[in-house]
C-alpha cells in the first residue's frame, strides 16, 4: 500500500511535463506561420530562423499563451523591424547548434552563457539578460541539502543539457576544489532537467538561475540556491560567419532597449 502512495508526487511530475509538452504542441498548431512544428528546416529568403529554448525565460506556456522574455523581445524587434521570424522549438541545444552550424537556423535562442569556449565557435549579440548557473537537488524531510557549497560536489555526478557550456565550467569548478566533478549529459532542456531532480530521477542537476527560480516556486522540496557561476551574460548565438546578421541584430538591440515597451518587458519577467 505504500508503494503507490510515494508514487504520487512522481507522477505528477511527469505529468506536469508531460501537460506542458502536449499545451506546447497545441499552441504552435494554432500558430503554424510563425512557429515550426517539424523538424527544422531553413525558410530561405528574409526570414529569420531562431531555433528557441523551451523554458520560462525563452519560450513557455503560459495559460493559453505563449510567451517567455526571449520569445517576446524578438517578436517586438520584428514588429519594429519589420522582419518575418520564424521561430523552431528547441528539443535539444546539441542538435540546434549543429542546425545552427549547419545554416538551417539563423539563431539560437537560449538561456546559454556566452563563455570564451562557445565564442570559439559561435558568433555571440550583446548582452540579452545576465543570469548564473545553480545547482538543482532535493531537500531532506528535516529541509536540509546535502550540497551547501561547491565544495560539496566533490565525488558527485551533476547532469546538464548536452551541448551547454556548463559542462566545461563544471570541469574548471572540479580544478578549484582540487577534486573529481563527474558530469551527465543528457539530451533534455533545462527544465526536463529540473524535473527529473524533483521525482527523484537524478540527484542534481545544472540549469540557469531564471529557470530555476521560475519553476522551484511550484516544488517546495526542490532547493536551487547553490551557485555554479558567478552571474554571467546571456546572448543569442549565431554561426561563425554570419557577420552582417550580427552587426543588424545588435542594432536593433540597442534600438529597442531605449523603449518603453522594452521597459515593460523586463519588468514583465522580473529581469
Amino acid at each position: 500500500m505504500k508503494t503507490p502512495m510515494l508514487m504520487k508526487p512522481k507522477l505528477k511530475i511527469y505529468a506536469a511535463l508531460l501537460v506542458a509538452t502536449i499545451a506546447l504542441m497545441v499552441a504552435l498548431g494554432r500558430c503554424s506561420r510563425q512557429y515550426a512544428s517539424k523538424e527544422a528546416q531553413s525558410s530561405g529568403g528574409d526570414t529569420i530562423d531562431v531555433a528557441i529554448e523551451y523554458s520560462p525565460l525563452s519560450l513557455y506556456m503560459y495559460a493559453d499563451t505563449l510567451g517567455g522574455f526571449s520569445h517576446d523581445l524578438l517578436n517586438l524587434i520584428a514588429k519594429r523591424e519589420h522582419l518575418h521570424i520564424k521561430f523552431h522549438p528547441m528539443t535539444s541545444l546539441d542538435r540546434s547548434l549543429k542546425q545552427l552550424r549547419e545554416g538551417t537556423v539563423d539563431i539560437v535562442a537560449a538561456q546559454m552563457p556566452s563563455t570564451s569556449d562557445f565564442k570559439q565557435q559561435y558568433l555571440f549579440t550583446d548582452a540579452v539578460a545576465i543570469d548564473k548557473q545553480v545547482l538543482v537537488q532535493r531537500r531532506g524531510k528535516d529541509g536540509s541539502v546535502a550540497v551547501k557549497s561547491q565544495l560539496d560536489l566533490a565525488g558527485k555526478t551533476v547532469c546538464v543539457a548536452n551541448g551547454s557550456p556548463v559542462a566545461t565550467r563544471i570541469a574548471n569548478l572540479a580544478r578549484e576544489i582540487g577534486d573529481s566533478i563527474h558530469v551527465r549529459t543528457l539530451d533534455k532542456s533545462q527544465e526536463q532537467l529540473f524535473l527529473l531532480v524533483a521525482a527523484g530521477d537524478e540527484l542534481y542537476a545544472v540549469v540557469s538561475d531564471n529557470t530555476a527560480r521560475s519553476l522551484a516556486v511550484r516544488y517546495a522540496d526542490i532547493d536551487v540556491s547553490t551557485a555554479i557561476s558567478f552571474n554571467q551574460f546571456q546572448a543569442w548565438a549565431m554561426a561563425k560567419n554570419d557577420t552582417v546578421l550580427l552587426q543588424r541584430m545588435n542594432k536593433w538591440l540597442h534600438n529597442v532597449r531605449q523603449t518603453d515597451e522594452y521597459k515593460q518587458l523586463r519588468k514583465r519577467y522580473n529581469l
